[in-house]
């Protein structure tokens, strides 16, 4: 049946058994993510199959009921991520099947939102607005571009302010309440300090009055509430008129001034610690300089030079 293949597959998920395509172990927030979407979506309608009888058709059914049910295309197309995984086991263990059954199912469209990205006037509007305790964690997340996980697992024994940079090497997940490798290997890195960045963490640690421990932790060794900062945050922004941001975005504005600044997207993408060069072009090639609105200019004002 395929409920019991899933909670094995599941099962060898957390146990780190199976790996994904990279070879490494699934993130604990993976495998709850992957539970959520099989027992919502997949296992009332699928559930008591057995595994060699579902088709195309039934697993069509299920991404027409869920986009019937008003929810969106992402949903729509994470629902399978499970179902996915499943069948991948099957056809390698030959449990009967040799394909899988989402091969030629119509998947709608995702519209992603635009994402946002603050400018460097608005950026020092943003920290300034906000109460010493919250400026630290805001501005390494605008100046240095880690993720949320990673900024909430920064230990100050990361921090170098004598040689300016931060060493990232794990990051917090509050689901399992665990300390995990970032989120892929490329995550693992050394990520300059600038020079506002240095000011706000020199300013951060005088008054967190340590120098041990999480480097913005609610204590040395309990993580911060990304909820909690947030709220805050928004609170604060909107009584100052300013337009709130996410932690997230504060990642995508940290892209856009590296790119804004001059620095290419190799560079770019180890700082950053995306998985590939190509995510970097994926998410913020329109943001480069000679992107398509630019490079007809610059191709005929390269022209005109060299043949003159």
């Amino acid at each position: 049946m395929l409920d019991a293949l899933a909670q094995r597959v599941l099962d060898e998920m957390d146990d780190g058994t199976l790996r994904n395509r990279s070879g490494d172990p699934f993130k604990p927030s993976v495998v709850r993510s992957y539970e959520s979407c099989y027992t919502e979506h997949i296992k009332p309608a699928l559930g008591g199959r057995r595994i060699s009888t579902i088709t195309r058709r039934d697993v069509q059914g299920v991404v027409n009921e869920i986009m019937a049910r008003g929810l969106s295309a992402s949903t729509a197309r994470n629902a399978l991520m499970p179902l996915r995984l499943v069948y991948r086991v099957a056809v390698r263990d030959e449990l009967g099947v040799t394909q899988s059954p989402i091969t030629g199912v119509e998947l709608p469209a995702v519209r992603g939102k635009r994402d946002r990205y603050a400018t460097p006037v608005e950026v020092a509007a943003l920290l300034g607005a906000l109460e010493p305790h919250d400026r630290g964690v805001w501005a390494t997340a605008f100046y240095s571009g880690l993720r949320r996980g990673e900024l909430m697992g920064l230990d100050w024994g990361h921090v170098d302010l004598d040689a300016n940079v931060l060493r990232v090497e794990r990051a917090y997940d509050p689901g399992s309440k665990t300390y995990n490798t970032p989120k892929s290997r490329a995550g693992v890195r050394t990520v300059p300090i600038i020079k506002p960045l240095r000011m706000a963490l020199l300013e951060h640690r005088m008054q967190l009055g340590r120098t041990t421990g999480l480097a913005f932790g609610r204590a040395a060794a309990l993580p911060f509430s990304s909820e909690a900062v947030s709220k805050r945050a928004k609170r604060v922004w909107t009584a100052a008129g300013l337009a709130p941001i996410t932690l997230h975005s504060c990642r995508h504005t940290f892209a856009s001034l590296m790119i804004a600044a001059g620095v290419n997207a190799k560079t770019l993408q180890e700082i950053g610690g995306w998985s590939s060069i190509a995510i970097v072009y994926d998410r913020y090639g329109h943001l480069m300089p000679g992107a398509r609105d630019e490079a007809a200019g610059l191709l005929e004002a390269y022209l005109e030079a060299a043949l003159q």
